[in-house]
Parts: C-alpha cells; sequence; structure tokens
C-alpha cells in the first residue's frame, strides 16, 4: 500500500490520500490535507493560527517536532494599545458551557504558513504549488456542510457570523446547514499567492501588511515586527516508555504531550483493570487524569517555559507520591475547559515515514482579513492559555495543549496519533492509546468507544458508555456528568494504526466527521 491518512473531514484526508498516490511521503501528503483543512474545518484551522508537526523520518529513525503555534505581539509597536476583546459564550449541547474572548485584541502572530513551509524545505518530495492544489480547487468551487460541521458551526455561530466579513462567508441572514455549500474566493486567492511566492507573503509581503492594517484600525495587537521576527522552533520530542513501547510527543513549553506522558508513566506502573468501558478501568482512568490535573497546579506554568519539567514530574519520588495520592482521591481545583477549534492529521507512508499535525485558530476570533479570507486566531483570549492579566514577552510562544504524538515499537511507528478538543484532547489521546496498545482494540474501534473527561472532582461520561457501569462507578463514589450523546466536547481523534502484518489501518473521529483512507498500491 502507497500509506495512510485520518483527519477531521473526508475532503482532508482525500486531499491527503491524494499525494500518496501519486507517490508523495508521508509530510507531503499532511501538508496538502492541512491546506485543504483550511476549507472543509474552515471553523478550527487556517493560515490565522498555529500548531506543530511531529515527524518521523524512517531511514534514520529519527523524530523531530516543528512549533509553530502562536507568538505574543507586540515587536515594534508604538505605546500601549488597549486590546479589543468581547466575550461570547459557546455552548456544548447543553451539558457544558465556555466563556470566549474574541475580537481583533485576541489575536496572537500566527505560524501555520511559516511552519507548513519549513516542514516542506526540510522533508518534501513533492513541488510546494501541487500540494495547494486540492485546497485551492476546494476553495473555488465549493465544500457542502456534513451534518457534523453543520452541528460545529452552529456552536461557534456567534463568532463566525461576528463580522460583515464572517457573514458574507458563512451566511448573511441566518447561519448555514447542512447540505449548504461554502464558496471561500478570497481563501483561494490567498492560497494561489501562498502557492507562488511562499510564506513571505504573510510574513513581510501583502498578506501581512493586510493582516496588520485590518487589526491596528480595530484594536489589535499584531505588528509587522511580529511578521517580520517569526519563526518556526525546532524542538526535540518527549519519550515516555508505556507497555513495551515508546510514546513520543510535543514537549515543554506545551502541556499536553507531558501530561499525557505522565498519565502513561501512573498507568504502566499500575495493573490492567477491567476491560473497556469498565467501572474499574474508568475509575483508574479517572484518577490518573485527577493527577495530570494536581501536576498542573502550583509552579508548573513557569517551569514550562524554564524547563527541565519533565525530569520533576516523571522522577521516581515524584511518581510514588502521585500512586500515594490516587489511593487516597484528594479534590483538585477546576481546569479553563478550551475551545473546540482544533483539527488533527495523521499519515503513514509506504517506506515507514510517520506525520502527525495538529493546528487550531482557537475559537477563532471572529475576525476574518478583508480581501483574504483569512481568520486569525484568539489565542491571546484563551484564558488557558494566556490568563488575563498576564503580560507576555512579545515574541514568546504561548502554551498549548496540542499533542501530537506517535506509539513507536521497535523505533517504527505503531500509532500515529492526535486530537483536536484544548484540555479534553490530551485525555483523547490517552484514551486512544490505552484502548490500542493496553486493551487491543483496533483503531476505529479504539476511536469511537466512549470517552470520560475528568474535571472539578466531576467524571463527565459520553453517551453510549454501560449504564450499568456507570452505575457501578458512582457507587465507588464519583460524582458523574451523563451525557445523552457522543459529543465533540470530548475531542477529535485522527489516527493511522500499523498492524501486525505491516499493513495500515487509518479513522476519523466520528465525533466531528472524521475519515481514515488506506491507499492502496
Amino acid at each position: 500500500m502507497r500509506g495512510a491518512i485520518a483527519a477531521g473531514h473526508p475532503l482532508t484526508a482525500e486531499a491527503g490520500a491524494e499525494i500518496l498516490a501519486e507517490g508523495g511521503n508521508a509530510v507531503d501528503a499532511c501538508l496538502a490535507a492541512a491546506f485543504a483543512s483550511w476549507v472543509a474545518e474552515s471553523p478550527l484551522t487556517g493560515p490565522g493560527g498555529g500548531g506543530f508537526l511531529l515527524v518521523h523520518r524512517a531511514r534514520d529513525r529519527t523524530d523531530r517536532l516543528l512549533d509553530f503555534f502562536v507568538a505574543a505581539p507586540g515587536h515594534g509597536a508604538n505605546g500601549r494599545v488597549e486590546p479589543h476583546m468581547e466575550s461570547i459564550d459557546v455552548d456544548f449541547d447543553g451539558s457544558s458551557s465556555q466563556v470566549f474572548l474574541v475580537g481583533p485584541g485576541s489575536c496572537a502572530v500566527p505560524g501555520t504558513v511559516a511552519g507548513l513551509e519549513a516542514a516542506h524545505r526540510r522533508y518534501g518530495s513533492l513541488p510546494w504549488p501541487r500540494l495547494l492544489e486540492p485546497a485551492i480547487t476546494l476553495a473555488r468551487g465549493g465544500v457542502e456542510l456534513t451534518p457534523p460541521q453543520a452541528y460545529l458551526h452552529a456552536i461557534l455561530d456567534l463568532i463566525l457570523r461576528h463580522t460583515p466579513e464572517g457573514r458574507a462567508v458563512y451566511g448573511g441572514t441566518g447561519r448555514l446547514t447542512a447540505g449548504e455549500r461554502i464558496v471561500m474566493t478570497d481563501l483561494a486567492d490567498t492560497l494561489e499567492r501562498l502557492a507562488k511566492a511562499g510564506a513571505v507573503e504573510l510574513y513581510g509581503g501583502e498578506l501581512g501588511r493586510a493582516v496588520v492594517q485590518h487589526l491596528q484600525k480595530r484594536g489589535g495587537l499584531i505588528t509587522d515586527g511580529d511578521l517580520a521576527v517569526y519563526r518556526v522552533m525546532w524542538r526535540r520530542p518527549l519519550r515516555v516508555p508505556f507497555e513495551g513501547h515508546e510514546f513520543v510527543s510535543n514537549p515543554p513549553p506545551s502541556s499536553g504531550g507531558i501530561l499525557i506522558g505522565y498519565g502513561l508513566k501512573l498507568l504502566d506502573r499500575l495493573p490492567a483493570n477491567g476491560g473497556p468501558g469498565s467501572a474499574d478501568a474508568t475509575s483508574t482512568l479517572a484518577e490518573v487524569m485527577r493527577e495530570q490535573l494536581h501536576a498542573r497546579a502550583a509552579t508548573f506554568a513557569g517551569d514550562l517555559q524554564r524547563g527541565g519539567l519533565a525530569r520533576k514530574l516523571y522522577a521516581e519520588g515524584s511518581v510514588r507520591e502521585a500512586l500515594e495520592r490516587m489511593e487516597r482521591a484528594g479534590p483538585v481545583a477546576k481546569e479553563p475547559s478550551g475551545a473546540p477549534g482544533t483539527t488533527h492529521i495523521s499519515v503513514v507512508d509506504e517506506r515507514g515515514n510517520a506525520a502527525s499535525l495538529t493546528a487550531s485558530i482557537g475559537s477563532g476570533s471572529g475576525v476574518i482579513v478583508p480581501g483574504t479570507g483569512i481568520h486569525l486566531n484568539n489565542m491571546l483570549g484563551e484564558y488557558d492559555l494566556n490568563p488575563r492579566g498576564r503580560q507576555v514577552r512579545a515574541g514568546a510562544r504561548l502554551t498549548s495543549m496540542m499533542a501530537p504524538s506517535l506509539v513507536l515499537d521497535d523505533e517504527r511507528p505503531r500509532l500515529v496519533v492526535g486530537s483536536a478538543g484544548s484540555i479534553r484532547l490530551r485525555g483523547a489521546i490517552l484514551q486512544i492509546v490505552i484502548n490500542v496498545v493496553r486493551q487491543g482494540l483496533a483503531v476505529e474501534e479504539a476511536i469511537a468507544a466512549p470517552r470520560i473527561h475528568f474535571d472539578d472532582g466531576r467524571v463527565h461520561c459520553e453517551g453510549g458508555s454501560d449504564p450499568a457501569e456507570l452505575d457501578r462507578l458512582e457507587a465507588l463514589g464519583y460524582e458523574l456528568i451523563r451525557w445523552r450523546r457522543r459529543n465533540l466536547y470530548f475531542g477529535g481523534v485522527s489516527a493511522v494504526e500499523r498492524l501486525a502484518d505491516g499493513s495500515l489501518a487509518a479513522a476519523g473521529d466520528p465525533r466531528r466527521g472524521g475519515h481514515g483512507v488506506v491507499v492502496p498500491a
């Protein structure tokens, strides 16, 4: 077979599969899919956001992490600008809600375009313009809204149609519904400019000037200097043993990978306890999630930036204390819920190269730059990324929960995985790794299985869970929030698995209309 790809939308996955079928490598396919996702999954991702790409190269079995997440603005700013933000309340199916800050003042410096170009320069094999062709075709021809995407549009409607530019794309008189078509002509023009000139169009060219001029008239903070100095960072991934495998993920200053690794390190010291969805297995998982929350207390945020956090958190004494606390099950504070605006792409090619990419615009700022189709992120307005009142040095990377990951078996990818879902994404990835590696579930079954999320001393239990097992869990003393249905609140996983016979399987998350494609030889 030529390879396999999983993504958050069928059109995203098919764009990458087209490149694999032509002989492109895993990174080529991942980039083509990422560009297509700007159109097919526009409420979640785009050139106005940031993200991370984890690459495994088969020939030397090396792993590298490209950090192109958003940066704090302010380079060359003339005086103090009071950022303009507005509050928007986003509701998840009546079971949970979250307030987001949007508007020009919420926009951090985007990094996605720079990151994708850097990945192509290092790893790409097909011409850069070819990788943008599927996205350009989609943007000009339009994309029909699927029911999962229509639900997402409903959740984010107040943000998507917040401005005249947003209403021109997402519905002038009312939000778009399933079956309607989104045509993104301005974004198609932007994609064509990027295909011809590359990232310089945004980081010093006309696209960048359009972004800065639009924001500065409306209380935004991004300057020409911010775009000029933005750089992609190359990082050594985090590595944690689990069940005879090695979990590889996004290192600090991002927090998702190190917390997932911490959870796996605890689970590796505990016996397998019941099958998937059983009260015993869920109880163990809830206590691990409790410990992940406990780890975020005290000096965690500062340690993400200072270095040495993995050594401190994974030390034998720290793990032993955590296991002792799990027996006592003490209370923890509530954690901010975070935004739904993220997507993930996983790819493995015929040579065994792997790419795991997570990208996001947060919940979106509602600011779409006229004439460009670029919807800018709202990361400065995300409470968990940038708590209100915190002063961040211009150019500094914001932290992130995003955790593109690999599970290696004998230094070869066994599982390529990542998720959307802000703070829930680390729990989603953790549960998929457990389901595949420890429980032996096929990747599609592992992703479809009901999930839990632990927060504020309560266990959110997704619809589809066994009521009898939930009753048993409640009898153990847990306070449960029982969701009626499966919901994108619990993440959006895309994963590719290498099976024992060397064949590949791929699956996207049904919660978000995800899709997997295995490309035959």
